[in-house]
């Protein structure tokens, strides 16, 4: 296996990995190498369809299940395409939850206790236009700040709430079972990366800290986001079939870009694996129920 970088700060392409071959140790060895380096890695032409795609990510993690899977996939496979359970392009839905708001950088699960290791996502259709997705270093980030921020954010403690950031867009979301499913979550704002490097942990998500008067946190948060967006920092993947691009949410946001979704097919699956456990569904509530 070879690897080609493709942006100057991370992202590997993985050349001469057979993901159609039984997955040996060696090979695990050689991804997790890769990704604690690269942080975001890239596999060209994967043979992998949903069993495949599941056996490979179980190599490397506990399996996330996702909220509201398996009317046209596999129930362990989040479907983040546009297509309906007959394989239609889904119609426009005034009353739900539009796309836009969610075209923004996060990570992937931030709404856990639980710490969310990767996510595998696998390209099966895509439109000949847009759709790509842009991911952010978030290790580098850290790096470049002046070291007086990096001492006034050391221990810092963050609430990541999909409610309260939607509210700072203008959207108000009322639907109390969607606040159930994702419960506002505490996160450290620095942490250490696979790799030994410090790294921010952030998203749009991301939306007051600890202790702090909410203009001050979102004063610094905002701060924060927007030098971690900056062009310098951003790898944006154009996607074709086949294409699987793992990324670790705990150093990385990423962000899809737009596309006339209402005319073009997009057939994208992914897969999130934990840092260990057992394997539970990615609601936080569900796992309590569970034990």
């Amino acid at each position: 296996m070879q690897i080609n970088q493709l942006h100057p700060r991370f992202v590997g392409e993985l050349v001469g990995l057979d993901t159609s071959a039984p997955i040996s140790q060696e090979t695990i060895d050689q991804v997790e190498e890769a990704m604690a380096k690269y942080a975001v890695c890239v596999i060209r032409d994967a043979a992998l369809g949903d069993d495949e795609h599941l056996a490979f990510s179980r190599a490397f993690g506990p399996v996330e299940f996702p909220p509201f899977g398996g009317q046209r996939i596999a129930k362990e496979i989040y479907d983040v395409g546009n297509l309906t359970a007959d394989g239609e392009i889904r119609p426009y839905n005034p009353d739900g939850p539009q796309p836009v708001d969610f075209e923004r950088f996060h990570t992937d699960s931030p709404f856990n206790s639980l710490p969310t290791k990767w996510s595998l996502l696998l390209a099966y259709e895509t439109p000949p236009a847009g759709a790509d997705t842009q991911f952010v270093d978030l290790r580098a980030v850290y790096e470049d700040l002046p070291d007086e921020l990096k001492e006034e954010i050391d221990g810092l403690q963050v609430d990541h709430d999909m409610f309260r950031a939607l509210q700072r867009t203008g959207v108000e979301f009322t639907d109390e079972e969607m606040r159930r499913t994702y419960p506002r979550m505490t996160h450290p704002l620095v942490r250490t990366a696979a790799d030994g490097r410090k790294t921010l942990y952030l998203g749009w998500h991301a939306v007051a800290i600890e202790g702090w008067e909410r203009e001050k946190g979102e004063e610094l948060l905002d701060r924060l986001f927007a030098l971690a967006v900056q062009e310098k920092y951003v790898y944006s993947h154009k996607w074709r079939p086949r294409d699987l691009v793992i990324w670790d949410n705990r150093c990385t946001m990423h962000s899809a870009t737009s596309f006339e979704r209402y005319k073009y097919r997009r057939d994208m699956r992914r897969t999130t694996i934990n840092e260990y456990g057992p394997e539970v569904s990615a609601i936080e509530p569900e796992r309590k129920e569970a034990v």
